[in-house]
C-alpha cells in the first residue's frame, strides 16, 4: 500500500509541475531526452543490459527446467527460447549496435 501511495503521489506532484511548467518546458524535456537516447554509449549500455537480461533468462530457463523437468508449460519455454534466439549472432539491432 505504502508504494501506491508513494506513487500516486509522485503522479500527483508530477502533473502539478508539469502545468505549471507549461509547453515550453515540455519540449525542452523532449529535445533533451531525445539527445540522450541517440547518445551512442547510452545506445550501447541499453544494449549491453538487454544482451545480459536475455543471457540470464537463458540460463534461469536451464536451471528451472532442470529442476522442474517437463512441468514448464510450453508457452514459457518457446518464449524463453525465442528470446534467447533473438539475442545471438553478429546481426545488427535496429539501433545500429551490434549484438555482443
Amino acid at each position: 500500500m505504502r508504494y501506491r501511495l508513494t506513487f500516486v503521489a509522485g503522479l500527483a506532484l508530477g502533473y502539478v509541475l508539469g502545468t505549471r511548467a507549461g509547453r515550453e518546458r515540455y519540449e525542452q524535456l523532449k529535445k533533451s531526452l531525445r539527445e540522450v537516447s541517440q547518445n551512442p554509449a547510452v545506445r550501447n549500455t541499453v544494449e549491453s543490459a538487454a544482451q545480459q537480461g536475455r543471457d540470464v533468462a537463458g540460463k534461469a530457463f536451464h536451471t528451472v527446467s532442470e529442476k522442474v523437468g517437463d512441468r514448464v508449460p510450453e508457452s514459457v519455454a518457446e518464449r524463453v527460447r525465442s528470446l534467447r534466439e533473438r539475442g545471438q549472432g553478429d546481426a545488427e539491432d535496429d539501433w545500429g549496435t551490434s549484438n555482443t
